[in-house]
C-alpha cells in the first residue's frame, strides 16, 4: 500500500506525508518515558507503518540511550534498505553509557556519535542526522561542517538541525545545505511560527518535521485528568501538564474534539491533517499499531479554508498552553 510522498526540504529527501516517531518505544535511564514499553507491539508496529507505506522511522542515541537505535535494527533487520532512518546526536552519553546532560557538538564528537549510532542500528548510513540540540559553546559551523564530512563520507545522507534559531539555521546552512529542521508544533505549540523560524525554513529552502503533533498525547483526548498519566511518566513534571494550565487545555481539546465529531474523524486525525496542510511533515510517536494506524489515516483527511479558520480561533497563534518543558530543558532550547 502507498501513501502520499513528498519532499523534505529542496536536497532530495523524498519521505511519506507522515512518519513515526519511535522515543516511546523504549525507556530512558534516568525513568523518563511515557508509561511501560512492550518490544514485540513496538517491532509489530514499525512492520505495519511500511505495510502502509510509512516507512520513515525518527529516533536519536539519547533514547534508551541506545536502546531505541537498537530496537529499530531489530526491527529491520533484512529490510533495512526500505526505510528511512532518521537519527541524532548531541547529548552527550560517556563511555559508559551515561547521559551527562550536556550538550557537546565538538567535532570529535559528531564523528564519535556517529560511529556509535551506526553499529546500534547495525547499518552502514543514516538517511536523515540531526543535531538534537544547539551545544552554545561550539560554533556551529563547527558542528555543520563535521556533519559534511559524514555527507562525503556517505555515512550520512542528510543534515538536520532540532530546537535552532532562525540565524543559527542561516549560519549553519552557509557551510552545507540543511535538509530539515524538527522542532515541537501542534495546535498546542506554535513557537517556531511566532519567532518567524518556519518563514526563515521556507525562504532557504528548508523542510520542517514537527515531533509532539499531538501536544504530547494531549490532543489525542485520551488524557482527562492527571491522574490518566502513569506515575512514572515524565509529563507529570511538564507545567502544560500542571493544574495552572492542564484544565483549560482541556477545554480547548473538547472544542477540538467536537469539530472533529462533525467530521467523522478522531481529534488526533483533525490536528495531524491540520500540519500536514501547512506542508508541515508530522512525526507522531506510538508504541502500538491501532494509533499508528489512525494517525496514517490523517493523510487522506482534507480540510477546507473554513475548516483551517475554524480551527485557529478555537486555539489562536499566541494562545499559553504551558510551556512543553521544565526549566532546564526549556534553556537548552536555541
Amino acid at each position: 500500500m502507498e501513501t502520499k510522498k513528498i519532499n523534505l526540504g529542496s536536497q532530495g529527501l523524498v519521505v511519506p506525508a507522515i512518519g513515526l516517531g519511535c522515543m516511546g518505544m523504549t525507556g530512558f535511564q534516568d525513568g523518563h518515558m511515557y508509561g511501560s514499553a512492550d518490544e514485540g507491539e513496538a517491532i509489530a508496529t514499525i512492520h505495519r507503518s511500511l505495510e502502509l507505506g510509512g516507512n520513515f522511522l525518527d529516533t536519536a542515541d539519547l533514547y534508551g540511550p541506545f536502546k531505541n537505535e537498537q530496537l529499530i535494527a531489530k526491527a529491520i533487520q533484512g529490510n533495512r534498505d526500505k526505510y528511512i532512518i532518521a537519527s541524532k546526536f548531541g547529548w552527550e552519553i560517556d563511555d559508559n553509557d551515561n547521559v551527562t546532560w550536556a550538550i557537546n557538538g565538538k567535532k570529535e564528537y559528531v564523528k564519535k556519535s556517529v560511529e556509535r549510532s551506526l553499529k546500534n542500528l547495525n547499518t552502514d548510513h543514516i538517511d536523515l542526522y540531526y543535531m538534537h540540540r544547539l551545544d552554545k559553546n561550539t560554533p556551529i559551523e563547527e558542528t555543520v561542517e563535521a556533519m559534511s564530512d559524514l555527507v562525503k563520507e556517505g555515512k550520512i545522507g542528510y543534515i538536520g538541525l532540532s530546537e535552532v534559531s532562525s540565524e543559527t539555521v542561516s549560519r549553519a546552512n552557509a557551510v552545507h545545505p540543511i535538509t530539515a529542521v524538527q522542532s515541537e508544533y501542534s495546535l498546542f505549540e506554535r513557537t517556531v511560527e511566532e519567532r518567524g523560524i518556519l518563514a526563515t525554513l521556507k525562504e532557504l529552502g528548508i523542510g520542517f518535521v514537527a515531533y509532539s503533533p499531538l501536544g504530547r498525547g494531549f490532543l489525542s483526548g485520551q488524557i482527562r485528568s492527571i491522574d490518566d498519566l502513569p506515575e512514572d511518566d515524565f509529563r507529570r513534571a511538564i507545567p502544560r501538564f500542571q493544574e495552572a494550565h492542564f484544565y483549560k487545555n482541556i477545554e480547548l481539546v473538547k472544542a477540538i474534539e467536537n469539530m472533529a465529531e462533525e467530521k467523522n474523524i478522531s481529534s488526533s486525525q483533525l490536528a495531524l491533517a491540520w500540519i500536514i496542510s501547512k506542508g508541515i511533515f508530522p512525526i507522531p510517536g506510538t508504541k502500538r499499531r491501532k494509533y499508528l494506524e489512525q494517525n496514517m489515516a490523517a493523510v487522506d483527511v482534507n480540510l477546507s479554508n473554513a475548516e483551517l479558520t475554524k480551527l485557529d480561533s478555537i486555539v489562536p497563534l499566541g494562545t499559553d498552553t504551558g510551556k512543553p518543558y521544565d526549566e532546564f530543558s526549556m534553556g537548552l532550547i536555541d
